[in-house]
């Protein structure tokens, strides 16, 4: 009795259970297709947006008061009616003045600059008159120098020890306490973001000067130094406490714009990539991913726990009912399985029969019927050939032939034909190739020596940043684990809202929750800056150097890279995509052309038009190509996939409807499939179709079944170690001062010569030599004939 009364007072909290994630389910089935458009960033205009924080509003009129002040005691006219004599000479007064001693004389200086990168907006009454002002100074001021000298401005500013020692002694940094350093870093963001683009207008002058900054930006500016290494080194003393007051949103944008701009594009990388294998004879490319992904659709996410169970209370009355609920792994989603009381509730009501029936679910769509022709063409390593053929020969021949891939005596004709599909989608990939001249340098140092390093922009980023790379990559990980929105604040966490937070907190609720918007957006910005920044190198070292690659993807693996993004992504993922943390009124450059609308909450709420935030889905996507990349054919990283469990963190991202998020989501669980264990392949039918509707085929990898060898027990550790060890002997041969093998240099075997070198002695050898000589010359019996013959 006790047990009736206890089911019917759970079913009315079960049946509302259900409608509730049925109805989340309905709304997230309807909803459309996501017109997301991946590119290396997003429109100009909205990427110098996020450039600026809403507090800094107030800024911009101080930047225009101090060029105007300036402007009109040498000229009688306005910027935009001047002759373009008359703006070079003021620009070099400027930069002249730059120079001086004085701090505030140099900074209202510095801000007279900023606005006119800015466009002059007080002159301008459209966007695209500021535009087209913005696009002239910047190329104006490049043409006169300013950029080299704001570069060698920002090195000195970096050093300054006053700024960080009273940021240091403040409890809480503030907008105030970096007002020279954003002054600084605003000019050069928005010269290399606005000479990053092309523009149709462009003469070809302006376009040769295009080429030549992108080349200079690559090189050392000042010293020994790239601008990309000062602003990594900048990255790194703000992780480690010395420089809190660093603005840590400008130094990442500007850092990621920098290695886009030097490096290229991934458009560029795709193109360079075909040139190497072209110059190591290997067919082309034809399939670019982000092409493919745009004609594919996405699919509709998987269904949820309350739809299939609901499609199982009908059959109360069956015998056996019970088996045919659905059962989900431990692995699932713990969200999606319910917990145990809700379980044993639904155990309970299998065979009763109850008059309150809940209606039906209403149909899903299905996932999206796939066309004749599978979207990837298959692939195959010559590794997977050469395991087909060792086993079939031990099957069928018990003979083994290493390293002969075209023996196929007295194997069968179905052995035959599998061999010749096998050839036909055989890939080999540039770094098989690397590693195979890798391999034949440390066999043979003296027969195949070192090629000359190609001086290209990644090879020389690489040569300046391996020492130090390990720290750079912890300083990185540490800012986006205190930017992910699923981070609970830390004391120990470093503050990266220095750079956002006014001096004096908001007193107003409308102030409260304009702070609230650009804070959220302060975050947003800093992770979209990070995963861009990181996707892009580590596609430009493994185009250099597979070893150059390992060793980034070693030392993010080392730093906690995977959980970091397996925790990023454990969050209510669709809030995250369709967020808006934006104000279009307050967006610049919209409040300072033209008359401003009055601020209220309507205005505030309103937000972007669209479905979806441009910047998070463009975050979520790097990080899980990262996540790709570090995990791509290592098994001890994909183990590391499943310990984290991160199955249902996984599958909840595919309720983002967009095709390329879905692919790379897609590969992380076809990688770990076969260590799941069969419950989850059964309970998860749908997500295995779509894995081999939109993944690459591998021909003969057994990822659905988990027969693989690799799916056995493994030593995780000594696969890591053995990596290690390559990519260490790699850098200090190519990169140490004494790399090189010491019983493989020159020899000087002229008596002359050798006797003549003048060594540097000790002082206390010099006290002493009398007893050394006494020691080891007079009181010692030398065979003069045998040092003489060896």
């Amino acid at each position: 009795m006790e047990a009736g009364v206890g089911r019917g007072r759970g079913l009315p909290k079960l049946r509302e259970l259900l409608r509730r994630q049925r109805r989340d389910s309905e709304t997230l089935s309807e909803s459309p297709d996501l017109e997301f458009v991946y590119d290396d960033a997003d429109k100009y205009t909205i990427e110098v947006a996020e450039l600026y924080s809403y507090t800094e509003e107030p800024e911009f009129a101080l930047n225009c008061r101090n060029f105007e002040e300036s402007f009109k005691n040498h000229a009688k006219k306005r910027w935009t009616e001047c002759d373009v004599a008359t703006r070079r000479t003021h620009i070099m007064r400027i930069l002249n003045a730059i120079e001086v001693s004085d701090r505030q004389k140099r900074m209202v200086e510095v801000r007279s600059l900023l606005y006119l990168v800015q466009g002059v907006f007080a002159e301008c009454d459209h966007e695209e008159d500021q535009l087209y002002w913005t696009r002239y100074n910047v190329f104006l001021l490049y043409e006169c120098g300013a950029f080299t000298a704001l570069a060698e401005l920002l090195n000195m500013e970096m050093e300054n020890g006053v700024a960080a020692s009273s940021a240091l002694r403040k409890p809480a940094v503030s907008l105030a306490d970096s007002t020279d350093l954003r002054v600084i870093l605003n000019i050069l963001y928005i010269m290399i973001e606005t000479m990053r683009f092309d523009d149709e207008n462009d003469s070809d002058e302006r376009s040769a000067v295009r080429d030549a900054f992108k080349q200079e930006l690559g090189q050392p500016m000042y010293g020994e130094e790239t601008l990309a290494i000062t602003l990594f080194n900048m990255v790194t003393k703000f992780c480690s406490g010395s420089a809190p007051h660093f603005p840590m949103k400008k130094v990442l944008l500007l850092l990621w714009k920098t290695v886009l701009t030097s490096l290229g594009s991934l458009d560029e990388v795709h193109k360079w990539k075909n040139q190497k294998r072209a110059n190591a004879d290997l067919p082309p490319l034809t399939e670019d991913t982000h092409e493919v992904c745009k004609s594919m659709r996405a699919a509709s996410p998987p269904a949820s726990a309350a739809d299939l169970i609901e499609q199982q209370l009908p059959k109360r009355n069956m015998r056996g009912s019970k088996k045919n609920l659905i059962k989900q792994s431990s692995l699932d989603d713990p969200f999606e399985n319910g917990d145990d009381e809700i379980t044993k509730e639904i155990e309970a009501m299998i065979g009763q029969e109850e008059d309150d029936r809940l209606p039906p679910p209403s149909p899903r769509p299905d996932t999206p019927v796939a066309s004749k022709r599978l979207p990837w063409t298959p692939k195959v390593r010559q590794r997977d050939l050469e395991s087909f053929l060792e086993y079939s020969r031990a099957k069928f021949v018990g003979l083994q032939i290493p390293g002969d891939l075209n023996s196929l005596a007295g194997l069968p004709q179905p052995i035959h034909e599998g061999v010749k599909v096998l050839k036909q989608h055989l890939y080999t990939s540039l770094s098989e190739v690397q590693i195979k001249r890798e391999e034949e340098i440390t066999k043979n140092p003296l027969s195949r020596p070192e090629t000359e390093l190609p001086n290209t922009a990644s090879e020389i980023l690489y040569q300046a940043m391996w020492n130090n790379l390990p720290q750079y990559m912890i300083a990185l990980l540490k800012i986006l684990l205190a930017a992910a929105p699923t981070s609970k604040a830390k004391t120990d966490s470093i503050n990266i809202l220095a750079d956002v937070l006014p001096e004096e907190m908001p007193t107003t609720v409308l102030q409260s929750m304009k702070l609230g918007i650009d804070v959220n957006r302060h975050k947003e910005v800093i992770v979209k800056a990070i995963s861009g920044l990181l996707l892009l190198l580590l596609k430009h070292f493994k185009l250099s150097h597979i070893y150059q690659f390992e060793y980034m993807s070693q030392h993010l693996v080392f730093a906690n890279c995977i959980p970091l993004v397996l925790k990023f992504f454990n969050q209510n993922i669709m809030s995250y995509v369709s967020a808006k943390n934006n104000v279009p009124v307050l967006d610049y450059p919209n409040f300072v052309i033209g008359e401003q609308p009055e601020l209220t909450a309507e205005n505030l709420e309103s937000g972007d038009e669209q479905q979806f935030c441009w910047r998070n889905i463009f975050s979520c996507i790097n990080l899980l190509r990262i996540l790709n990349k570090l995990t791509k054919w290592k098994h001890s990283r994909t183990m590391m996939l499943v310990v984290f469990k991160s199955a249902p963190i996984l599958k909840r991202a595919l309720k983002v409807k967009h095709a390329m998020m879905q692919l790379y989501v897609l590969k992380l669980l076809k990688m770990q499939t076969k260590y799941l264990g069969r419950q989850w392949r059964k309970s998860n039918m749908k997500t295995m179709s779509a894995i081999y509707q939109k993944v690459r085929h591998r021909l003969n990898d057994d990822w659905a079944y988990g027969n693989d060898m690799d799916a056995r027990p493994w030593d995780f550790q000594a696969e890591e170690c053995a990596l290690r060890a390559c990519v260490d002997h790699f850098n200090n041969r190519r990169y140490s001062s004494n790399g090189s093998d010491p019983e493989l240099k020159p020899v000087d075997n002229c008596l002359t010569s050798v006797l003549g070198q003048y060594i540097e002695l000790a002082p206390e050898f010099k006290d002493n030599y009398e007893k050394w000589i006494e020691r080891e010359v007079f009181t010692t019996q030398i065979d003069w004939d045998q040092v003489l013959k060896h």
